[in-house]
């Protein structure tokens, strides 16, 4: 039998992080006297980075300068990194639909533009027990999502075809990314961007509706 491989978003697909995040930046913004946003706006800021989001909730009048983007960056990291986890949940139904997908067989992994150490830490508290074939996050030597290497790299090491690779997302650009590295994308509803479910192959509502998909391909 082929191996099967289904490749996983992080944030807003299998984690919902958007507290840590958005408690995160809110405290970089107020180290500089800045103003801060209510939480749910971060759903609108999240994807291609955490560079791209900090960028997206500073003042308009800063975002000209690379030193105070640099400088907001240094804090949120800082921050992020030990509060990572503080708030952050798998969406309900994950770790079983994860540990139900290994125990059929399926090759599992994870592509995030979040940085690589973050996706380590978040995979590593919360699905100790699930074997992914590989985990990647942002890195300098891999262009972000939509950028299909990312994905690509992953089949390589899995040693699996295009035509037996799913691509799980929340947003667009997980679908994006899918069509570019020419494998099949599944969107899900629950995340931060849901209105991708229009432009994937498959969707779900829910991570037994997933679970039901991903077992039928």
């Amino acid at each position: 039998m082929e191996k099967k491989l289904v490749i996983f978003d992080l944030d807003g697909t299998l984690i919902d992080t958007i507290d840590d995040l958005g408690t995160a930046v809110n405290y970089a913004l107020a180290c500089k006297g800045l103003p801060v946003h209510p939480i749910e706006a971060y759903r609108l800021m999240v994807g291609g980075g955490v560079r791209n989001l900090m960028y997206r909730a500073m003042p308009e009048s800063l975002k000209e300068s690379e030193q105070d983007l640099d400088s907001l960056l240094e804090l949120f990291m800082g921050y992020y990194s030990t509060h990572i986890a503080d708030h952050s949940r798998p969406y309900p139904g994950i770790v079983e639909l994860l540990s139900a997908l290994s125990a059929e067989g399926r090759l599992l992994a994870v592509a995030s533009n979040k940085f690589q150490s973050g996706v380590e830490k978040l995979i590593s508290h919360f699905f100790p027990l699930i074997p992914f074939a590989s985990v990647r996050g942002g890195r300098p030597d891999c262009p972000l999502k939509p950028d299909p290497t990312i994905v690509l790299r992953i089949m390589e090491q899995a040693g699996v075809t295009a035509s037996n690779t799913l691509m799980v997302g929340d947003s667009g650009t997980d679908i994006s990314t899918a069509e570019a590295a020419g494998i099949r994308s599944v969107a899900v509803s629950w995340g931060f961007r849901p209105e991708c479910v229009a432009k994937a192959d498959f969707s779900a509502g829910s991570a037994q509706e997933l679970q039901e998909v991903l077992l039928g391909l």
